[in-house]
């Protein structure tokens, strides 16, 4: 089972659509942020965030406007400002090439249930269910990663209760909402989860 519990990695082939700013620096080692657009089969485009070593971003050398494929793993803090906290997902590239592929955006999972599963069903009634997963990775350090079920899997993972365990296959897409903040004022964000295109619950040890 502890094989199962750091399952985290992602694969994304899309246009650079940001020019690289620096994030910050850690063990001599200097991380920048970028953005990835992989278009959908749908049209609409995910703009994902993505976080690299400097070294790495160099030695792929891909610019602007570029396509590029990448593997890491989903990333996530929490970020305190005036308003609240926010739980900040990006994507921390392994490896970063430049490539001429079809876009792509194949993510899997597996992690523990660390909030009870809210199902819901959209206006037009399909069914979904929104769970947040604790993944963990090395170093005593774990990933909250939201992530979205739909029919009859959403009815499934409905069930379940925290502390189980889910392995999934799907994709890391963005969402833009409105949020009004205390003041009252609306602030247009930026959600993203992933969406899981297969799941199954793993029987506890």
């Amino acid at each position: 089972m502890e094989e199962q519990t750091i399952i985290n990695r992602i694969r994304l082939c899309g246009e650079i659509d940001a020019a690289p700013a620096f994030s910050h620096e850690n063990h001599g080692r200097k991380f920048y942020r970028t953005v990835l657009a992989v278009p959908r089969l749908s049209g609409t485009v995910d703009r994902i965030p993505v976080l690299a070593d400097w070294e790495l971003l160099d030695a792929a050398d891909v610019c602007w406007g570029e396509r590029a494929v990448l593997t890491g793993q989903i990333r996530s803090y929490n970020q305190v400002s005036e308003d609240g906290r926010h739980l900040v997902i990006s994507v921390f590239a392994e490896q970063l090439e430049p490539s001429d592929e079809e876009p792509d955006n194949r993510a899997e999972l597996t992690g523990t249930l660390c909030k009870d599963p809210v199902f819901r069903r959209t206006p037009l009634g399909r069914e979904i269910c929104d769970v947040m997963l604790a993944v963990n990775r090395p170093y005593h350090r774990t990933d909250y990663l939201p992530c979205i079920f739909w029919g009859r899997t959403a009815r499934e993972i409905a069930y379940l209760s925290v502390g189980a365990q889910v392995h999934l296959t799907g994709r890391l897409q963005s969402r833009e909402y409105t949020k009004q903040l205390p003041n009252g004022v609306l602030q247009q964000r930026t959600a993203y989860e992933v969406s899981a295109i297969t799941a199954e619950a793993l029987a506890s040890e």
